[in-house]
Order: structure tokens, then sequence, then C-alpha cells
């Protein structure tokens, strides 16, 4: 995972009261959020200064997080947070491995900053800008990752139950609740383990996918209303203008879950959402695949993203019309299997 002198140097540099900065992708889900904080308690226990800034709000679906009351919102705070990463003596970047990712803002300032950073991280082709990069894309999450990362350290003693019911979030979260293909049995033995530590398994099921609201899910139906189905390419797509969301009070986090509808239909592998934002001037794309149709590279090749094989996000800067237009046209003008 780290080679013999990047141990050696965390682990000393770790022995001894520290300032530290831990930074999620914007938008953070609950992965990037549940890495992220279980990776604080650990640290905090060390006698370290540690703040999560996340670039942006996150989603109320993950609110209920252990000490995410903590997390600094770097859009909302720049002058609190800009201290406190000038003052670190160590960032530590998790799920995500570019630093656009932290969103034009944070990022920009990111890449400014002269300080050490550690990348934790599963997703494919890395920038260069860590002195120590962790990254593997075999790990179906960053949480697992960072597990196996604290073990390395001989840190794992300091997960306890709080630092365990995030990392089993992001677990749960990034894995399909374990249903998908990088779930494997060393997933199943790191959430035993986070299970023996005191993760109340049924609770965290109940606090993802129990509380939506009533427009969430008329959002859901609207969604579905929208779907559209191409069945010579096995795809299943479908859209959210500004106009839906609006009516039905969007909050952060309400469409999440919503691409994979698609790829519940029969004989569908490749599924796709829209969604408007006026705000950002922008088209926000999920893609989401089963089988060997690579998502990043496609989302990476027409949509100004990327991601993992079989789950990735993109963006485009024409109307939602002309954005879903360009998508058929793609799909009708490449040979998908």
């Amino acid at each position: 995972m780290m080679n013999t002198n990047d141990t050696a140097f965390l682990t000393d540099f770790l022995k001894t009261p520290k300032q530290i900065t831990i930074v999620p992708h914007r938008n953070p889900d609950g992965d990037a959020l549940g890495s992220c904080l279980g990776l604080y308690h650990v640290l905090i226990q060390l006698n370290h200064n540690v703040k999560v800034i996340s670039p942006n709000e996150f989603p109320e679906f993950i609110s209920w997080l252990p000490a995410s009351e903590e997390v600094l919102v770097f859009e909302k705070n720049f002058d609190a947070c800009k201290t406190f990463l000038q003052g670190s003596d160590l960032v530590f970047t998790l799920d995500f491995n570019a630093l656009h990712r932290a969103g034009d803002q944070m990022g920009s300032y990111l890449e400014k900053l002269r300080k050490p950073f550690v990348m934790i991280d599963h997703h494919q082709m890395p920038d260069a800008y860590a002195k120590i990069t962790v990254s593997d894309t075999s790990f179906g999450s960053t949480c697992e990752l960072l597990y196996r990362f604290l073990e390395e350290l001989n840190l794992q003693q300091y997960i306890n139950r709080d630092a365990a019911t995030c990392i089993y979030t992001g677990i749960v979260t990034d894995s399909g609740s374990f249903k998908f293909v990088k779930t494997t049995g060393d997933t199943h033995r790191v959430v035993a383990d986070l299970i023996d530590l005191g993760v109340d398994n049924p609770k965290v099921h109940n606090s993802l996918f129990s509380t939506a609201s009533f427009n969430q899910l008329q959002l859901l139906g609207r969604a579905l209303q929208h779907l559209k189905v191409m069945p010579e390419k096995s795809t299943a797509y479908t859209f959210l203008s500004q106009d839906d969301l609006n009516e039905f009070d969007y909050q952060k986090g309400d469409t999440e879950g919503i691409v994979n509808y698609g790829l519940s239909l029969k004989g569908i592998n490749l599924a796709a959402i829209f969604i408007e934002n006026k705000e950002e001037g922008m088209i926000k794309i999920s893609f989401r695949s089963e089988g060997e149709f690579d998502v990043n590279e496609f989302a990476r090749s027409y949509f100004n993203g990327g991601g993992h094989i079989n789950a990735a996000g993109g963006k485009s800067f024409d109307t939602l019309e002309q954005t879903v237009l360009n998508f058929e046209t793609i799909l009708n003008n490449i040979n998908k299997q």
C-alpha cells in the first residue's frame, strides 16, 4: 500500500501533536465524509489538532455522522478555513485524486497551498500533487482503503465506535449496500471488525435510507416519469429540470441514488441522470453501468468528468435538452456492447 519510507515518515510524524486538515471532495457523499470523519476520530485520540474542511455543504442524509457538526465549510467560512489550512502541518485529501475536485474556490486555494499532502483514494488516474499517495482502484470505497491504511500504521486500536461508524457508512454507500462488483470477502471481513467495534448497523442503514421526505419521493416520481429507454443500446436515462427541483423544494442529497433505478430494468447495463443547475450554469450528470462498459472513460471522453469503471460523474454547459441529445448522439455513434 505504502512504501517503507512513507510508512516510516507518517509513523514518526504522527507521534507528536500536529495541526492537520482533512478534506473531502466537493458535494461529499457517504464515502467522502465517512472517511474524513473516520480519520478525524482516530487522529484526535493522538492529541492532534484536527479539522475536517468540506468545500461546500454536505447532504442531510449523512449529517448524523459522529462529529459532523464540527466540520467547517470552506465556501461559507473562508477566513477560518484558510487560517487553519495555513497553520496545518499536513493536509489529507480523501476520496478524490485531483485538486479541482474540491471545487473552483477550494481547489484553486489548495493548488497554491505549500503544505505536504497525503492522498487516500480509490479512483483511477491520480494526479501527482501529494507527498504521499495511497491510491488503489481495487478497493470499492475509500473507507475500506482507510481501514487498511490505519492498520498499516498500527493505528487500528484507535478505531473507536465513532470512527468505526463513519468508516462503515462509507463502505455501505459506495458498495451499494454490498452489491457492487468490488465488494469482496475482505470488504465483509472489514465490516465484521467494524460491527464488533460497536457499529449499530441497522441504525446506520435506517439513517441512510429510511429518512426520505415527501418532496424527495415526489422528485423520484418525476424522475421515473421522465425515464427513457434506448433498448438497442441497453441504456436508460432520465433527467430533472431546474423547474422540477424547484417544484419539490430540492435539498442537497435528494437525487442521491435515482440513477440506479435505470439499471434495475431488465436488459439495461448503462444508466444516466441529467440534473439542471441554473445557479452553477451547468448540467450535472451521473452514470452507472454493469459489466464491461467503462463509464469512467465515457465521462472523461465526452462529459468533462470521470470516476470508476461502473460509476462516474460528468457535467455539461449546454442546455438540458442539448445535453440529452448529445448523449443520445454519442451512444448512437459508438459501438457499445
